[in-house]
């Protein structure tokens, strides 16, 4: 009975250090984002012989496979846990990337991307993200918005470290360094680290110490993965989070040229990703904090409000203060709606079977990631300028965000019966 009384005070004292592994974990996927597989795409067009177009090709068709295998995955943290899981991962992980130092043609570049996309901004940061939604129950949101915050800052060093290893040693070296980095990194974390976190399924947070950190008990209050299929919530947040991701990831990955038509040059083009930072920041903590104490009703409607002004400032950008201001936006919008999401489903359906749902959520936002580049292209190209096709885009998150607000939890149960 001692031992069993001192491990709640044990683990609340662990709980703010776990959320540092869980951040540090979370950056670490850096090199199957694609921030950090973008500094090597030179390299495979001038090595491999490839052009621009396969190379985005062979980027899609990794992304969709690598999101396919994402269900499973949340299925085999649940019945795992997040220790296992993520020792698990990390060396699949470090395999994958140093695969890619091998890669020689189109196809094994394919599968390599399919890899490091499934096992890195898949399933590496689904552990992390389920990592800090049990180790918070009070402060949850709190604590999820400084790990959404923290893992940005710490992510966008990543593209840094990695051009400035290729420089040194090559790309297929770099690969090779970055494997070493993530075997030696991730996979103690998640081994001594998460010691502390439930080893299998059935596990859910109850009352929280004073520090918001959550102790683990068993219950069967959770939603699984079915009975959550069957709510309007889930595909609330599904079509909140597939709207952000597929359109922000478009706006990212065609900022340089939407700018550039707007008479924006490339070096200012590029240098508004600061302040957009700085949106994602400020917007993952207000929201976080917001949500432990005012409630997160709006919360994904916000999010969607956020999104329509964002294409609206791109519709009409121009130098100066308006691009800064698009930046902060549609950073915030990125940040917010990330936040919500991670506060919303273990606060909607429980925790025992997160994993679960949150792959098949993960699976949504990776796949979304992967169609809006081309779907903005297609439609720049249709209507001859991005600003026309912006417009029409719009409709996707304005009918998010119409179908946010009548979606409300609160005011009936989140299935209508459970057999």
């Amino acid at each position: 009975m001692p031992a069993a009384s001192a491990a709640p005070s044990e683990f609340a004292n662990r709980g703010w250090l776990i959320l540092a592994f869980a951040s540090v974990t979370a950056a670490l996927t850096g090199p199957g984002q694609t921030i950090g597989v973008a500094v090597f795409i030179d390299s495979f067009v001038d090595d491999l012989g490839l052009t621009r177009s396969q190379v985005s090709t062979a980027y899609l068709v990794g992304t969709l496979i690598g999101a396919a295998a994402l269900p499973w995955m949340g299925r085999v943290i649940d019945r795992r846990g997040v220790r296992v899981a993520q020792v698990a991962i990390g060396l699949g992980f470090a395999v994958a990337i140093a695969n890619m130092s091998l890669v020689t043609g189109l196809i094994w570049l394919t599968i390599g991307f399919a890899g490091i996309r499934f096992l890195g901004q898949g399933s590496l940061s689904l552990a992390a993200t389920v990592t800090v939604a049990l180790a918070f129950a009070r402060s949850r949101g709190f604590a999820i918005g400084i790990f959404a915050t923290a893992t940005s800052g710490l992510m966008a060093l990543v593209p840094v470290a990695l051009n400035a290893t290729i420089d040194g040693v090559g790309w297929r070296r770099a690969w090779l360094l970055t494997a070493a980095v993530i075997a030696v990194t991730v996979v103690p974390i998640g081994w001594f680290g998460l010691r502390s976190l439930p080893a299998g399924r059935r596990t859910t947070t109850s009352d929280a110490p004073a520090d918001g950190t959550a102790i683990v008990t068993t219950s069967d209050t959770s939603f699984d993965r079915t009975e959550a299929l069957r709510t309007r919530s889930f595909w609330m947040l599904a079509t909140v989070s597939a709207s952000a991701s597929m359109l922000g990831t478009a706006l990212n990955f065609h900022q340089i040229d939407l700018m550039g038509d707007a008479g924006i040059s490339k070096a200012s083009a590029a240098a508004l990703f600061i302040p957009q930072v700085l949106g994602s920041t400020l917007a993952g903590l207000v929201i976080g904090y917001l949500s432990d104490r005012l409630g997160r009703r709006y919360l994904p409607a916000a999010g969607m409000a956020l999104l329509v002004a964002a294409l609206l400032l791109g519709a009409v950008i121009a130098p100066g203060p308006v691009a800064i201001v698009y930046a902060i936006v549609l950073g915030a919008m990125g940040g917010g709606v990330r936040t919500a999401t991670a506060t919303l489903l273990p606060a909607w359906f429980g925790t025992a079977h997160l994993g679960s749902i949150q792959g098949l959520l993960t699976f949504f936002v990776v796949a979304s990631s992967a169609t809006g580049p081309v779907t903005l292209a297609l439609l720049e190209s249709a209507f001859g300028s991005y600003p026309r096709a912006l417009l029409l885009l719009a409709v996707i998150p304005l009918a998010a965000f119409v179908n946010a607000l009548r979606d409300d939890p609160a005011r009936r149960p989140l299935i209508l019966s459970r057999t």
